[in-house]
């Protein structure tokens, strides 16, 4: 990749404060950096877009020619499409809830970059995700509150071995410190959003009915709706809150019993291990959702049995494995 003996490392910019002080850090450490921002999407489309904004981009540029590292913009409207958006469509149309942002981590800002950019033997690719990387293990980040190994769950050791996460080990009070400290603009930058889009879908309206079979109202759109919801439903004589989607019959299931919405058991599929397969069962903790805090569990090949029934399970999202600090690996609720 670089004719300088130094280790060259491509960091994947995004115009916020994390990535750029995890360009600092690498710099300091000696690398040969370079920056690289990813653009998704043009303005004006159906989608929301949250984190390669024109104004993203030129928060990026900007601390690139602050720290005087080379600057690539890349054009990835199509790859973003294809990996990303038509599988969130998708998803959503058959009354799931995925989780764009972990197929996004794994395909788009690593593979994608491996593809782009020939990784030599001491090259790496560089993220601003707050999680640790060890031997090939990744653990929860220092700052707990800011960890984000819940998406990070596809990734493999290929990915690991030319993988660097140079923020991890710090809180994001020390992060914006260190931003300041070199005169960086981006040091008291708003938080990013846990979402990098949504969609704007159209309305398709159908029946809301409630756990006797009666029908109560009508739902906008079953995509507008998440198992557990109880504000925007709409319904006289409630509380209610969400308890299942019917998408053969257009159909949203409420109830008034927020007990109705606990399980302690859930099914998973398209499980991917960080360091190698585990044997079961096996005692864990698990998140069915990035703010859920992990929970003592049973995980079995393709089962996992809480210790204490869970709220909101959601089909599409990701379920992740922990034992201890680190990260063992995840798979799509089913």
């Amino acid at each position: 990749m670089a004719s300088s003996k130094r280790k060259t490392v491509i960091v994947a910019m995004s115009g916020g404060v994390d990535s750029s002080v995890a360009a600092v850090l690498l710099k300091k450490k000696g690398y040969n950096v370079i920056g690289v921002f990813m653009r998704f999407w043009s303005s004006g489309s159906c989608f929301e877009n949250r984190c390669c904004s024109s104004e993203s981009e030129t928060r990026a540029r900007l601390v690139a020619k602050k720290l005087n590292i080379p600057f690539y913009v890349l054009n990835l409207k199509k790859e973003f499409k294809d990996k990303i958006v038509d599988y969130f469509l998708k998803e959503q149309k058959a009354g799931l809830t995925p989780n764009p942002c972990v197929v996004c981590n794994k395909e788009i800002k690593f593979n994608f970059l491996f593809k782009k950019f020939p990784i030599g033997k001491n090259d790496f690719i560089a993220t601003g995700h707050y999680v640790i990387l060890k031997k090939g293990r990744l653990y929860v980040a220092k700052d707990k509150s800011k960890d984000q190994s819940y998406f990070l769950w596809k990734l493999n050791q290929k990915i690991l071995k030319k993988a660097l996460f140079p923020i991890g080990g710090y809180t994001k009070k020390e992060i914006r410190l260190i931003a300041k400290k070199y005169g960086l603009s981006v040091w008291n930058s708003a938080e990013s959003q846990d979402i990098c889009f949504k969609v704007n879908f159209g309305k398709k309206p159908g029946p809301i009915i409630n756990t006797e079979g009666n029908v109560i109202g009508e739902h906008e759109g079953l995509w507008f709706y998440t198992i557990g919801q109880r504000k925007g439903i709409s319904l006289a004589g409630g509380p209610y809150y969400v308890l299942k989607k019917d998408v053969k019959n257009n159909a949203l299931i409420v109830t008034k019993k927020e007990k109705d919405l606990f399980l302690k058991e859930l099914k998973f599929k398209q499980a991917n291990w960080i360091f190698k397969k585990t044997g079961f069962p096996l005692k864990i903790k698990a998140k069915i959702r990035y703010h859920h805090k992990a929970s003592p569990a049973v995980l079995h090949k393709n089962k996992v049995v809480f210790s204490k029934p869970q709220r909101a399970v959601t089909a599409g999202q990701s379920v992740v494995f922990y034992r201890g600090e680190e990260l063992l690996g995840g798979g799509i609720i089913m």
